[in-house]
């Protein structure tokens, strides 16, 4: 028998208060506030310890046999044991908070923050399917549906149902109110529901759901959304399930508030982003264009541009600027209006051109660089007279050669104190392509430059016979083989163009 000294004291008022905060104690009201009853020494006989969520106390595990007598009724568990044990599913709960909130930390895209979500609530309240709907109180979107468990075809029934015959729909409309000290609205049996809507009975029996637990979504700054939780069979979470999903999702509606901003930066960037690129390629006789542009979640400086110029000649141009973001993404754009400007006054010289753009970018913008490559091609006779800066070489891709254009080395544009190099000129074979691109299509592989140099030359050779009439089919097979697994579309911080010219 252990033998505890008469001084140790325990303010039981203190943790049972802290307790009922979190919502895991409901003992408050068996004790008297008076401190530790004065059969204190009954703690003195042994009790087992809660291990793995099983409490003793309550489970079919036997007590060894040395610890009480088999003929004497079991001894009643004292305050202090009691308080033992909330305490530790206090613990549990913060424990299991913790780590699910790290979880949904570490989500960097709206789309994987509500994933996260999905998953994380289904967790606790002992769910398998879900899916929530954002829709952003101040109508600026993003608007999207997002499910666990459930296809495109699922969550397309989900959505024919009408909005006012759903626990969500009516909390996004406000038509509807949590219960009262809840998070969510509980409906235990649809099938048994004498008010649920028709249609609603129907999907539910489709999907094979017969149970929700529906959880509104908002923060400081309005409504995001909702969030639904499916059960296959009649259920609902109980008050210690309820109370932890409504601890989580006030914290995950802050977490995906901060995601929905910045998707909307990202969509923003983008947007203008594409606006200053052309939205269509002119037709010109004797040439086809293709073009594929891929960019980071910031936006970045990659440009292309195909330009009409008089007596059916053609401009053709890509470049670099550096930086990331909305800076860049302004500088991009004052970069390639103003080649067009300088490619409509004297664009037979390609070199005149460039240098004019440096002289421009170094006088308004000296903190920057840039890279750039600017042609002038006549289709109609088959040549092209190129300047490049600081760029890399185009490829010419045919039947009988695969090769990269020997251009001089030149330093990029606002690195010298004047730029100037030597123009080149080719003449592409009927039905051969001339792929411009810009250094992202290297830099995302992740090798040494010669090997990503190797790579892109594979690419363009092993392009199939059938394809070689359409350059944008050569664009979209160079783009997979050298960026494979995804690599083409996966966010970045290096943009990717190309723009292909196949001469007839």
């Amino acid at each position: 028998m252990l033998d505890i000294p008469r001084p140790l004291s325990v303010d039981v008022e203190l943790l049972l208060a802290a307790q009922n905060d979190m919502g895991v104690c409901d003992a408050k009201g068996q004790y008297a506030p008076g401190g530790i009853p004065s059969d204190q020494r009954a703690m003195n006989a042994p009790h087992l310890p809660k291990v793995a969520g099983i409490d003793p106390s309550s489970s079919s595990v036997p007590a060894p046999a040395h610890t009480a007598a088999p003929d004497c009724a079991p001894t009643p568990a004292t305050p202090a044991a009691v308080i033992q044990d909330r305490l530790a599913g206090w613990v549990s709960d913060l424990t299991t908070l913790h780590e699910l909130t790290e979880r949904l930390t570490r989500t960097t895209t709206l789309e994987d923050g509500l994933r996260e979500l999905l998953r994380a609530g289904a967790a606790l309240v002992g769910a398998r399917r879900g899916f929530v709907v954002l829709e952003p109180a101040d109508g600026l979107g993003p608007d999207t549906l997002t499910g666990l468990g459930l296809g495109r075809a699922d969550l397309g029934q989900i959505e024919t149902v009408p909005r006012q015959g759903t626990c969500y729909g009516r909390l996004l409309d406000g038509t509807l109110a949590p219960e009262s000290g809840q998070g969510g609205i509980a409906q235990p049996d649809l099938l048994a529901d004498e008010h649920l809507d028709p249609r609603h009975r129907a999907v539910a029996a489709q999907l094979g759901f017969a149970a929700s637990y529906a959880m509104p979504l908002g923060c400081e700054g309005g409504r995001l959304g909702a969030a639904v939780w499916l059960y296959d069979e009649p259920a609902e979470p109980v008050e210690r399930q309820r109370h932890l999903i409504g601890l989580y999702a006030r914290y995950a509606s802050e977490h995906l508030a901060r995601l929905v901003e910045l998707e909307r930066a990202r969509t923003t960037t983008a947007t203008i982003a594409e606006e200053l690129l052309p939205s269509r390629l002119p037709r010109v006789a004797g040439v086809q264009l293709a073009a594929r542009h891929r960019t980071g979640p910031r936006g970045g400086g990659d440009w292309f541009d195909a330009l009409p110029l008089p007596e059916g000649a053609l401009g053709l141009a890509v470049g670099s600027v550096t930086g990331s973001g909305p800076s860049a993404v302004a500088a991009m754009g004052r970069l390639r209006a103003s080649l067009r400007a300088y490619a409509v006054m004297e664009g037979e010289d390609p070199v005149a051109v460039l240098s004019d753009l440096e002289l421009l970018l170094r006088l308004t913008e000296p903190a920057r660089s840039a890279t750039a490559l600017f042609a002038y091609c006549e289709p109609r006779r088959r040549t092209i007279v190129l300047a490049g800066a600081g760029h890399s070489p185009p490829l010419i891709i045919g039947e009988r050669r695969t090769e990269f254009v020997e251009t001089s080395l030149s330093a990029p544009l606002g690195m010298l104190s004047c730029w100037e190099a030597p123009s080149v000129d080719l003449s592409p074979d009927p039905g051969e392509t001339v792929l411009l691109y810009t250094d992202g299509l290297l830099h995302r592989t992740g090798d040494p430059m010669d090997r990503a140099f190797a790579r892109l030359h594979a690419a363009a050779a092993s392009v199939p016979k059938a394809l070689r009439d359409d350059p944008g089919a050569i664009a979209d097979h160079v783009l997979r083989t050298v960026l494979p697994d995804g690599l083409d579309e996966a966010d970045s911080n290096e943009d990717v163009v190309l723009l292909a010219a196949r001469f007839e």
